[in-house]
């Protein structure tokens, strides 16, 4: 079975965080569906050729978060995702934003220069 989502896997950053940032960002552009199927913790495992509590880590994450749902005797489905309206999720997000800002003044980048990249990827 092919992985659902797409993901490079880059020196650097954990693992574990890359490939829940790639099936979020699968879930919230529409390449995965609510009720589409989700790959199982071993061929996670064995298609990204990572140990397998890393895969259950992963999975857990995600359904933690509310994007997947394990059912049993059917398996792990997208759920039918919404964002998140609470607290916490401003906290995240000013997060992400804090490191955003920093990494884009460690690159010499301006403040035109991310908001143009923002608009970019938002689209």
């Amino acid at each position: 079975m092919a992985l659902p989502f797409s993901i490079t896997i880059r020196a650097g950053r954990p693992l574990h965080d890359q490939v829940v940032f790639a099936v979020t960002k699968a879930i919230v552009t529409g390449q995965l569906a609510t009720g589409d199927p989700f790959p199982s913790v071993r061929t996670l495992s064995q298609e990204l050729g990572i140990n397998p509590n890393t895969a259950q880590k992963i999975v857990g994450t995600l359904t933690e978060r509310g994007l997947l749902e394990v059912r049993p005797g059917i398996g792990t489905l997208v759920s039918a995702w919404r964002p998140a309206e609470s607290p916490a999720r401003r906290a995240l997000m000013a997060s992400h934003v804090e490191r955003l800002v920093i990494e884009a003044k460690q690159l010499g980048l301006n403040l035109a220069d991310v908001i143009d990249a923002i608009r970019r990827a938002w689209k």
